[in-house]
């Protein structure tokens, strides 16, 4: 059996580095004479309010560019680069604009023709991923030829490690992604995620670690400047390498278990050839989860606050990440509240498959799918509910003022602006630079 091939490049000079990558692993040799090129970054997240640390969150313009390069080199005219980003308004259309042409997307344009797209303004299909499993992606990537993957390399909160399968998620439309955040314990996330690239066209992957993402995938991970460059024309090859360079066995990444079992792939790297850096060489662990107290009812931060009369138990699989970005913002809004005194043995469960735990006085079900799941639980004293999906911040705030817990109404009201507050964790850095997001001037 013919090997994979996965490069390790440190990240060195525009141009340069990219090349190197793609050259090693041979990613563009079997890219089609006047192909459709479909070309996926991560933009995870996006705010027209603030400026806010990019670097491990989204994808560079540094590397888009220098892709886009490669590909007018090979005569490729027709580029379309496209994300699904996720917003507090998945119906708001102006931020995505407004991200594009922030990172530079619209000179990209005028450079090389190449178009830029917003997944959910275009068209989406059915595909059948195999065991009862269905979601619907993105139309542009699936008639595409051919289809460049640009991932940030980063740890997941959930998946443990967030890579090229992973990226592909941001292809599929909001039900779909729900979808995957299920109660299903057989088919979970992790099995969901692991069939995501099982129907897409030829593929290079490419996993920006300029900068990566300890606790990610969002803006509340912990930045670093790593300058690695990790690609291949096998998305599973790069995602099993990428995980041992943050530092993990891909038997621990379950969903990378599930893709190797589906592919009957080795989990030990043994099929592959890596070429350039070695893993050993370029290996900086990278902890992927929050860590919460030892009975899992706060974040460990809260207890070391004093903060007594409430249980926020960790999320779990089904949550999904819209209402995993509002509980972010819940769980900050709520430390600011504490002034030192308990509060009324108030319990907030979220998700799809939380329960209430007998004896609290009051449960809060955050959600629409927690509401649904428990809104006839015998075992409820008082009930306050956010039935939203995704949950409106208003009533958020309405209901936890309920329970007693008077957390800042501007907080939510200004949920946009709170992305900056996480700048300065990087401000006077000189390694932090937002040049990478902005095209080439060189």
């Amino acid at each position: 059996m013919s090997k994979s091939t996965v490069s390790i490049v440190r990240y060195e000079k525009p141009r340069e580095s990219v090349r190197r990558a793609v050259d090693l692993c041979r990613g563009l040799d079997h890219l089609p004479a006047g192909a459709r090129v479909f070309i996926k970054p991560n933009i995870v997240f996006w705010t027209r309010a603030v400026n806010f640390p990019k670097w491990g969150v989204i994808t560079t313009t540094r590397v888009v560019e220098d892709i886009v390069v490669l590909l007018k080199e090979r005569g490729i005219d027709d580029i379309t680069i496209g994300e699904g980003t996720v917003l507090t308004n998945p119906k708001d259309y102006e931020t995505p604009v407004y991200a594009f042409k922030t990172l530079g997307y619209g000179e990209l344009k005028n450079r090389y023709g190449v178009k830029a797209v917003n997944v959910f303004e275009r068209s989406f299909e059915k595909v059948d991923l195999g065991a009862g499993v269905e979601l619907k992606f993105n139309t542009d990537i699936l008639n595409a030829d051919f289809v460049v993957n640009l991932p940030v390399l980063k740890t997941h909160a959930m998946t443990v490690v967030s890579l090229g399968i992973k990226n592909l998620k941001g292809t599929t439309d909001i039900a779909s992604r729900k979808k995957c955040h299920n109660t299903d314990p057989e088919k979970d996330l992790h099995f969901m995620i692991a069939r995501l690239a099982d129907q897409m066209p030829p593929m290079l992957t490419l996993l920006d670690g300029i900068y990566t993402n300890e606790r990610g995938p969002n803006i509340d991970g912990r930045m670093r400047r790593s300058n690695l460059l990790v690609a291949s024309a096998d998305v599973l090859s790069a995602d099993l390498v990428g995980a041992r360079v943050l530092g993990y066995e891909p038997s621990e990444v379950p969903y990378l278990a599930h893709a190797a079992k589906n592919r009957r792939r080795a989990l030990d790297l043994s099929d592959i050839e890596v070429v350039g850096e070695s893993i050993e060489a370029v290996t900086a662990f990278h902890n992927y989860d929050f860590p919460y107290n030892q009975a899992n009812t706060l974040p460990l931060p809260l207890e070391k606050m004093g903060i007594k009369g409430l249980s926020y138990p960790k999320y779990d699989l089904s949550l999904c990440t819209y209402c995993a970005g509002l509980t972010g913002v819940v769980l900050a809004a709520v430390a600011m509240a504490w002034k030192g005194e308990p509060w009324d043995d108030v319990e907030v469960l979220t998700g799809k498959v939380m329960t209430p735990t007998p004896g609290r006085k009051k449960t809060i079900l955050l959600g629409k799918c927690m509401y649904q799941a428990n809104k006839k639980h015998p075992e409820i004293q008082q009930m306050l509910t956010v039935k939203g999906c995704p949950p409106k911040s208003g009533d958020v705030v309405k209901v936890l003022h309920q329970a007693g817990i008077m957390v800042d109404a501007n907080i939510f009201e200004n949920i946009d602006h709170m992305p900056g507050l996480f700048l300065g964790r990087y401000e006077g850095r000189p390694e932090f630079e937002e040049a990478f997001f902005r095209v080439n001037v060189g």
